[in-house]
């Protein structure tokens, strides 16, 4: 089956078919990430990586802009059970990433 995962995402986002991850809940704390950031930012999600043998489902690393600042939301896919879920956010910073922040710096 061929799916358009970028649109299967964000319809998710949208229809709030999301489960959130005890992970990604105590990072958010963390990281003074609000999931309001997740949600609102969802017309410019970009995949910028695919780890499609993740360890239990597919999942998406996800580049995101929120109010000037830009976020990497990391996303399984369940199209099974059609949702989606958040396993972990971040701000990323420009030792790990290029200034684009959706390549990965050469170690």
């Amino acid at each position: 089956m061929n799916v358009d995962t970028l649109g299967f995402i964000k319809s998710c986002i949208k229809r709030r078919k999301i489960c959130w991850t005890y992970h990604v809940n105590m990072r958010l704390k963390g990281r003074s990430i609000r999931r309001e950031a997740i949600l609102s930012s969802v017309d410019t999600y970009e995949i910028i990586e695919e780890y499609p043998k993740d360890k239990y489902l597919p999942s998406y690393l996800i580049c995101a802009e929120y109010e000037n600042q830009i976020i990497h939301i990391q996303i399984a896919t369940d199209l099974e059970d059609d949702n989606i879920i958040i396993v972990t956010t971040y701000k990323p910073t420009l030792d790990k990433w290029e200034e684009n922040f959706k390549t990965r710096r050469k170690s």
